[in-house]
């Protein structure tokens, strides 16, 4: 067994309860709340900046070209094509893409950031594979499920959204999944364990980013620094 299929094996319940959560579920059916859709594109646009910044770490780290080339391609579609999802979104919210741009990221959505840079700066290119999976693995699964069982029409609120990740000709990850498969080939036992939990951790993350969305989770106090009273001059 190839090692991406060894750890997509390990995280099948975390991939099961992402396609059942609510907020996944509020996709298929088409009944999310303006409040839901908001704080998700808003924290979404702000991880997926995190994602590039990883990945383009993971250029920097390249030693051919071909993977220089796999880094470089996913860089342009988050930039160039995975605002459509955040446009079908916003449509249904009744709000504009520009504005929901720029905010501080929730405490899951800043975790999930942190986990992957840390991972890029540190880490080797398998461990930046690992830790950046779990995002375009588990949409790629949730996708295709909807599109299977929900079977949307054009009509359907969020139809863009589900085709989008559900309807792929041939998967956009497959290039990383081949990349990890050639590098486990030569890796440590070590190496091989770090890149496991570094994919777990994602995919609980992922989970967790869908349950901030539904319940619009955020910081408890307002995160905006107070201006200085100047107390204290005499």
């Amino acid at each position: 067994m190839k090692f991406s299929q060894k750890i997509r094996q390990q995280a099948d319940r975390m991939f099961e309860e992402c396609y059942h959560h609510p907020f996944v579920q509020g996709i298929g059916q088409g009944k999310l709340e303006k409040e839901q859709l908001i704080h998700y594109v808003k924290q979404d646009y702000e991880y997926l900046n995190a994602m590039i910044q990883a990945r383009a770490l993971g250029m920097a780290k390249c030693k051919t070209r071909e993977d220089m080339e796999m880094f470089h391609t996913s860089i342009g579609f988050i930039l160039n094509s995975e605002t459509h999802p955040h446009h079908n979104m916003c449509k249904q919210a009744g709000v504009r893409y520009e504005d929901l741009q720029g905010y501080p990221l929730a405490p899951v959505a800043q975790h999930y950031a942190k986990h992957m840079l840390h991972t890029a700066y540190e880490g080797t290119i398998g461990d930046i594979i690992a830790a950046t999976l779990p995002c375009p693995w588990i949409y790629l699964y949730v996708g295709e499920r909807l599109m299977k069982e929900i079977n949307p029409d054009p009509d359907h609120p969020f139809y863009d959204w589900i085709s989008f990740y559900g309807n792929q000709e041939e998967p956009r990850m497959n290039v990383y999944l081949d990349t990890l498969d050639r590098l486990a080939e030569t890796a440590s036992e070590e190496e091989k364990q770090r890149w496991q939990e570094h994919f777990l951790e994602g995919c609980q993350l992922e989970y967790m980013f869908f349950d901030m969305a539904y319940h619009a989770s955020d910081w408890p106090f307002d995160r905006e620094p107070a201006a200085l009273s100047g107390r204290g001059k005499q």
